[in-house]
C-alpha cells in the first residue's frame, strides 16, 4: 500500500495525552516550514513501548480537510534500523490487500471479503464468506491486530498494554469456533527487525491465557510481517510464532 496523501519528515519530540505528538519538521510542507513544531495526531492507543525516543525520524501524513483540526498524523517512526508502523488503521487496510492478493495464503478461497462484519453485538475486522447464506464451514471470521512492542531474542509482542477489547475478541473467535465457524487470529507486525512472535504475557497475563485456549479449541494463529520503506507498507512474509 503506498499513500496517497503527502507525507514529510519529521523527529519526534514527545508523545502525550495518548493521541497527540509534538514533531519537529525536518522539510516545508503546505503549510509550515522546515523546522518548525507541529502536533500530529497518533491514532495508536497503545503504549508504544519500543517504538518511539525523543528524536527518532518519523514520517508524517498531511490532510488538507477544514474539518480536520489537526493537519497531521504520525504514521511511522524509525530506530535507526527499521520504520516501525504506529498507526493502527492501516493494519486493516494492509490485511484486506493481502487477502485479495493473495498473499496470505491461508485466506484464499473465498467469493467475498467484508469489513467491519456485525455479529452479535460487536463487530469483528473481517468476513470471508461464499454466498449470502454460507454454511458455518464455508465462511472464516478474522480479527486484526497491529504488532509492534520488540521483546527479546527479535521477538515482536501483543499487547503492549492491557487490552479487555483485545481479550473480548478473542472470546468471540472462540465462541465462533465451538459453533464449526473458522475463526483466525491474525498479527500484523509493522516493524522489520524480528523474526518471531509471541503474546506479551508479562504485560496481559488473561489475553495471552485466552490466545492459549483459542488456539487449543481450534482459532487460528496467523503472523504476517509488513515491509516499510517510509513510502508505503505491505505484508509479505509470515512469521512463525510461540504461545
Amino acid at each position: 500500500m503506498k499513500y496517497e496523501i503527502p507525507l514529510f519528515k519529521g523527529k519526534i519530540l514527545k508523545r502525550y495525552k495518548r493521541f497527540l505528538a509534538d514533531i519537529e519538521l525536518l522539510e516545508d510542507t503546505p503549510l509550515n516550514k522546515k523546522g518548525e513544531i507541529i502536533i500530529a495526531h497518533t491514532a495508536n492507543t497503545g503504549a508504544m513501548t519500543t517504538c518511539w525516543e525523543k528524536d527518532w525520524d518519523v514520517i508524517i501524513s498531511y490532510h488538507d480537510n477544514p474539518k480536520r483540526k489537526l493537519k497531521y498524523s504520525l504514521e511511522m517512526t524509525h530506530n535507526g534500523e527499521t520504520w516501525i508502523g504506529v498507526n493502527t488503521s492501516i493494519p486493516n487496510r494492509i490485511s484486506i490487500e493481502a487477502i485479495e492478493n493473495g498473499v496470505i495464503k491461508e485466506l484464499q478461497g473465498y467469493e467475498t471479503l467484508k469489513p467491519e462484519a456485525k455479529i452479535g453485538n460487536s463487530r469483528i475486522d473481517i468476513w470471508l464468506y461464499n454466498g449470502e447464506k454460507s454454511s458455518p464451514t464455508d465462511q472464516c471470521y478474522v480479527e486484526v491486530k497491529n504488532v509492534t512492542l520488540l521483546g527479546d531474542n527479535q521477538v515482536v509482542l501483543f499487547p503492549d498494554g492491557v487490552t479487555e477489547r483485545g481479550q473480548k475478541h478473542l472470546l468471540e473467535l472462540t465462541s465462533l469456533k465451538k459453533q464449526g465457524i473458522r475463526a483466525c487470529m491474525l498479527y500484523i507486525v509493522q516493524r522489520e527487525d524480528v523474526t518471531s512472535f509471541s503474546p506479551a504475557s508479562h504485560i496481559d497475563p488473561e489475553y495471552a491465557r485466552l490466545l492459549t485456549l483459542a488456539h487449543e479449541v481450534g482459532v487460528e494463529i496467523l503472523v504476517y510481517q509488513c515491509k516499510l520503506d517510509g513510502l508505503g507498507v505491505e505484508v509479505y512474509k509470515k512469521l512463525p510464532f510461540k504461545l
